[in-house]
């Protein structure tokens, strides 16, 4: 980890990240649509530094298994530590198929939100992640 001695941020090594995400419930998921970029909420699990995710057939779907590249990104706050962090993963999506076997916990963790089926399940193959760590400023006074 490295950090700007001016502003308090931090730059987060790989397991650390991976330990953030792992903790994390609600990403985002940007993938490149008709020449324009799309960012989806999606819940996910993290399966030996890869983020899963079920969907449906559709826009999200197509655009994460079809397009060239996708980036994920998760964030949190520590309202007790004053501290925010982000990590982004940049990499390759695809569907995982029916022969790939998935941690039955973590399958399990992999339930929809709404009532709407979510029968593909995608896994994110990272080409880089990377993240930082850095503390909340104090309210301006205005």
């Amino acid at each position: 980890m490295q950090g700007d001695p001016h502003d308090g941020m931090t730059e987060l090594d790989g397991p650390s990240c991976w330990q953030l995400l792992a903790a994390a419930e609600v990403g985002r998921l940007a993938v490149a649509v008709a020449g324009d970029v799309e960012i989806f909420p999606i819940n996910f699990v993290t399966d030996h530094e890869t983020i899963v995710f079920r969907t449906a057939e559709g826009t999200k779907f197509s655009a994460a298994v079809i397009g060239p590249r996708v980036a994920f990104e998760a964030d949190g706050y520590d309202s007790g530590a004053g501290e925010a962090w982000s990590v982004i993963v940049k990499g390759d999506a695809r569907e995982v198929s029916m022969t790939e076997q998935l941690p039955e916990a973590a399958f399990a963790a992999l339930f929809p939100w709404h009532r709407a089926r979510k029968d593909r399940v995608v896994r994110i193959v990272p080409g880089s992640i990377s993240g930082r760590r850095f503390p909340v400023a104090a309210h301006p006074p205005y």
